[in-house]
């Protein structure tokens, strides 16, 4: 999670730092952090909350009756119904192109600085799905087509897993927040899109239950018994033959018909006519995950465990 000094915040939000700052004394909806040089220092929380004040005033809401509302009944109804904006969606395709560039030959010290320096002036969320999904896209696709070293590969993977791992230790645990498990399947060990997902559910709230990579289905029924998920949520990366595809959706089929199940990812593409009628979901794009994370939220909280 980063922190943000105001005239950033304004940026992002497109709030002028005046109207921030009234906010903040007069409504105490965001309470900034002061560095150690005494600048103001908002959180990636509080950049998303002032850009959903700014979308309901511009549907017509009053600051005051907002404000009301309170700081956490805000989240919550911002976790249900955000969305992200396309633009936070699009690849920074320029800013790839250079940290590829500065991967063969490996300048490690130049490729750091470069990818440091570009998550830290935008939000995680953002910086999530514009710079690290698709490098490690971009890398894993160079990988196969022979142009890549896999040594490389591997490097790019565990600097991206240590910034998700960073941030998501940073995240407060929402105990009392729809359960979420995520997994990859037995045979699958390409966790970067699993993690990346689970950090989105738990910056939406969700109290998450991340189980990693190579999980057979029996082990993760088993445990689904022990929680009771309201979602388990499954990363495929590897495309599979019909008959693998059929095997592996024939053990979710029963799974699924206790929790719900979701599939994202690559591989799932390959499975999604194999599918035909049965209740495990495709999630086929991140706007996909974050509406069925949405959707989690419209459940009554008496539901949540």
């Amino acid at each position: 999670m980063h922190n943000h000094r105001i005239h950033r915040v304004a940026k992002l939000t497109d709030l002028s730092k005046a109207v921030i700052r009234v906010w903040e004394r007069r409504y105490g909806l965001v309470k900034p952090l002061r560095s150690a040089n005494r600048y103001r220092e908002y959180t990636d929380e509080d950049v998303a909350l002032l850009r959903f004040l700014k979308e309901e005033l511009d549907r017509g809401h009053t600051i005051g009756v907002l404000a009301d509302e309170g700081r956490e009944s805000l989240l919550q109804r911002m976790r249900m119904i955000s969305t992200p904006k396309q633009e936070e969606l699009t690849p920074h395709k320029n800013l790839l192109n250079e940290l590829v560039s500065r991967l063969d030959p490996l300048d490690k010290i130049r490729f750091e600085q470069k990818l440091n320096g570009a998550v830290a002036v935008i939000s995680f969320d953002e910086a999530i799905q514009r710079i690290l999904l698709p490098l490690q896209r971009r890398v894993g696709e160079l990988w196969h087509e022979g142009r890549g070293n896999i040594a490389v590969e591997h490097y790019v993977t565990k600097v991206i897993q240590q910034k998700l791992f960073s941030v998501m230790n940073q995240l407060p645990v929402n105990e009392f927040g729809p359960r979420v498990l995520i997994a990859c399947p037995e045979g699958e060990f390409h966790e970067i899109g699993a993690q990346a997902a689970a950090y989105l559910a738990a910056a939406r709230g969700c109290h998450i239950y991340y189980l990693g990579s190579n999980l057979p289905l029996t082990d993760l029924q088993t445990f689904c018994e022990s929680i009771t998920p309201d979602l388990v949520l499954l990363s495929v990366t590897e495309s599979k033959s019909d008959e693998a595809g059929r095997q592996l959706l024939h053990q979710l089929q029963r799974i699924a018909l206790r929790w719900p199940v979701a599939m994202g990812g690559q591989g799932t593409e390959a499975l999604a006519h194999l599918l035909e009628n049965g209740k495990v979901e495709i999630l086929r794009d991140l706007p996909a995950l974050h509406n069925r994370l949405a959707s989690l939220f419209s459940i009554p909280q008496r539901a949540f465990h």
